[in-house]
């Protein structure tokens, strides 16, 4: 699931491309993935590309219709969504239902790109409107913890009284936006802090060795995907990580085997000798530490 680094390396390597640029077409393969209805996708005809940016894990580019209307097409790529770039775009019509394709955009110099869906689960979001706030994932977003704003005292509010795991807490897009499963892991293992610990139980020192991991770990993978192309980015996020989806590997901090937990379409990763003094987590449906 792309995340806020590789959805920031998106926009950057978006904004170097089709700002300045007009949207020729835009061509809707699955209709599923199309969740607004006015204005039509066809208002993006003829639109001038202004802006491109991101809220939590969402691409917004901005555009001027043809009177000088704002517009914004907003996307969020989900669990299995990509972008696949074109320098230039195929001539070959999209059919809908014949291959992952949801959207795709051509631009006025002939390049542009498509969004994808891999997998029979469709959760590809894709909207049109005249103000992203009107992107009801966007308009219940929680802070960025990039932002300049956000201090470790912004933090430290967010998880006083939540009686819940800070795994969750670092996952929901309400209360902090952009940190998906993947990133969660790995800022939990830099603060070397259990998955399981209750938000509203940490120390001070807790909260300031957390905001600093959040901040290292963040920082760092928006740096590596900066720059890269589409194509390179997943697969560079796959290489930086310490312990998500590294089962069975060893913690490249102390050695000790990597473990998962399993959820229904999910899992996550620790390491024991660096996050819970060596105890093995037990089932997600008993939350507590195996003895």
């Amino acid at each position: 699931m792309p995340e806020m680094p590789e959805v920031q390396g998106l926009v950057e390597f978006l904004r170097g491309r089709i700002v300045g640029l007009q949207i020729v077409k835009a061509s809707v393969a699955q209709i599923a993935a199309l969740k607004t209805f006015d204005p039509q996708i066809t208002a993006l005809h003829g639109a001038s590309v202004v802006s491109v940016d991101r809220a939590g894990k969402f691409v917004d580019i901005g555009c001027r219709g043809p009177a000088d209307e704002p517009l914004h097409l907003v996307f969020h790529l989900a669990k299995a969504g990509w972008l696949r770039w074109y320098d230039a775009v195929p001539t070959t019509p999209v059919k809908p239902g014949r291959s992952p394709i949801a959207i795709r955009v051509s631009q006025s110099d002939g390049s542009g790109f498509d969004l994808t869906e891999a997998g029979t689960k469709k959760s590809l979001a894709v909207y049109v409107v005249r103000d992203p706030a009107d992107v009801p994932g966007i308009a219940r977003l929680g802070p960025d913890p990039l932002d300049p704003t956000f201090t470790v005292e912004t933090l430290a509010g967010l998880l006083e009284c939540r009686r819940t795991q800070i795994k969750g807490v670092l996952r929901d897009q309400s209360i902090i936006a952009g940190i998906g499963n993947a990133y969660s892991d790995e800022v939990l293992h830099v603060a070397r802090m259990s998955p399981y610990a209750l938000a509203a139980s940490l120390t001070a020192d807790d909260v300031q060795g957390l905001y600093d991991a959040m901040h290292a770990t963040l920082q760092d993978a928006v740096a590596t995907a900066s720059g890269k192309p589409p194509a390179d980015l997943k697969d560079a996020k796959r290489r930086g990580m310490r312990v998500h989806g590294r089962r069975g590997e060893a913690c490249p901090v102390c050695g000790d085997t990597v473990r998962s937990v399993f959820f229904a379409d999910n899992s996550l990763e620790y390491c024991a000798t660096c996050q819970t003094g060596g105890k093995v987590l037990a089932d997600r449906r008993l939350s507590r530490l195996l003895k």
